[in-house]
């Protein structure tokens, strides 16, 4: 087992994990959810301040998606090829960056485009926190001879559900006290604080990466038919139209290309001849797509619904959603210590089904207890799966490409909310009535029942956490 230098080059602990790495990896990985989420907030004022319409500002959201969604894994490759310390702090100083162009612009009419640059840069600054953690948790596993660091990738499940709670509410006090600028300040220190905690406590080499005499080459072509591929894909996603259909397009003859070059070339970006022999890798995409369409088509649709078709106030809508994430977090923290996945995505892929039966059952008088206790159903899904589905990565991704595998995950859960935007959006219309959300309901429905469908036929997931 490798002892590597630690904090100040004392050694790390033997036998068990390096908790001074806890610090760098919790701040590094809150850094995309809670950007993902505080802009909802802002949008409203900077759209007023800066007299920008919605079709404008509505860019500040799919800016990040779309960087984050193509940065991900390409940022994660680099983690795996270069190691961890060096991609990490690059990221610290472009979210610090991103925090000063947004505190910064100008105000007029055109400064809404300065803020989807600071976007676009914070996605892609964003983007080695996960991989980071990710690839340490593994170093650390290898290092300590623990083969489930349960704990550990629980800790850093929960710290991200917990940002996506606070975040709005966070965003709505920074607003209130300086102003929607500081929804954009507030990564100042944030990027600061990730890179002193990074300097100080990731190790310039952590064994997983190869000498640098051994180094593949960076796959440049694939990183361009990449993202060329993703890009024209989310962006035709999130506009659907006759008109774009050229997008979708150069989708799929960038993808076609991009999977041909991979094959073929020595130092592929994403292997696909592994991937596509990794079935039970693929199935953790799949899984995390479904999860996050659900997830997104619910906080976003069924808050539309709460407002149009309910009749409550944003206020009273925000505490309904609460449920989602504090059952979340609590079945979480509850079941995270236990190693196994599989009855996990069981119980999650019910719960997702229940809810979609319970959307069924609403009307625009349904009580607030049952809206509720839906909200409560949903919320098993939300601490299970994501718990499980990150949990079975680990171990279904090659060590040496553990960093990229989990950036990869991330592009499958974006481009599942992108996917739930597609689908509230035709379900609801010019209004979210209760016909539209009966709609949403059958959709959930069906969605579950593939995840469920593909959970109980993978009987690779029996194996995790036994042994």
């Amino acid at each position: 087992m490798r002892n590597r230098q630690g904090l100040l080059g004392r050694p790390a602990p033997e036998g068990r994990f390096d908790r001074r790495l806890l610090a760098p990896m919790m701040v590094g990985s809150i850094l995309n959810p809670i950007n993902t989420a505080i802009i909802a907030v802002a949008l409203t004022p900077i759209g007023i301040a800066l007299g920008a319409p919605a079709s404008e500002t509505v860019w500040l959201v799919s800016s990040l998606y779309l960087a984050t969604a193509i940065g991900q894994p390409l940022v994660g490759r680099l983690v795996d090829i270069f190691g961890v310390r060096s991609l990490f702090l690059l990221g610290a100083v472009l979210v610090a960056a991103a925090g000063a162009i947004g505190l910064f612009a100008p105000e007029n009419r055109d400064s809404v485009w300065w803020l989807v640059a600071a976007r676009v840069i914070l996605g892609l600054g964003t983007c080695a926190g996960y991989p980071a953690a990710m690839h340490m948790i593994r170093a650390e596993a290898d290092r300590t001879g623990l083969a489930s660091p349960a704990t550990i990738l629980t800790l850093l499940s929960v710290t991200t559900q917990t940002v996506a709670v606070v975040a709005p509410a966070l965003g709505g006090l920074l607003i209130g006290a300086w102003g929607w600028r500081a929804t954009f300040a507030v990564n100042i220190p944030l990027g600061l604080a990730s890179l002193i905690l990074g300097a100080m406590f990731f190790p310039r080499r952590t064994g997983l990466e190869p000498a640098p005499s051994d180094r593949p080459r960076i796959d440049g072509i694939g990183i361009v038919l990449f993202a060329v591929a993703m890009l024209s894909l989310l962006v035709f996603l999130q506009n659907i139209a006759p008109a774009l259909l050229w997008l979708l397009a150069v989708a799929l003859i960038a993808g076609a290309g991009f999977v041909w070059w991979e094959r073929r070339t020595a130092d592929p970006f994403i292997d696909v001849r592994v991937l596509s022999g990794n079935v039970p890798l693929l199935l953790s995409y799949a899984r995390s797509l479904l999860t996050a369409t659900i997830s997104y088509t619910f906080v976003y649709g069924f808050t539309q619904w709460l407002e149009d078709g309910r009749g409550l106030t944003p206020t009273v809508s925000g505490l309904v959603l609460l449920p989602v994430f504090a059952a979340g977090v609590a079945v979480a923290i509850a079941f995270g210590r236990r190693p196994e996945v599989v009855w996990k995505l069981l119980v999650g892929s019910l719960a997702q089904l229940a809810a979609g039966v319970l959307v069924l059952f609403m009307t625009g008088s349904s009580p607030i207890w049952f809206l509720v206790l839906a909200m409560l159903v949903l919320g098993i899904p939300q601490g299970l799966n994501n718990l499980a589905i990150q949990n079975a990565l680990y171990f279904q991704a090659e060590p040496e490409r553990i960093a990229s595998s989990a950036g990869l995950l991330r592009t499958f859960f974006y481009l599942g909310a992108i996917v739930s935007a597609v689908i509230y959006g035709n379900a609801y219309g010019a209004r979210a009535t209760t016909a539209g959300l009966h709609t949403l309901g059958w959709v959930v429905v069906g969605i579950a029942a593939v995840f469920l469908v593909i959970t109980v036929f993978d009987r690779s997931l029996r194996r995790i956490g036994r042994g």
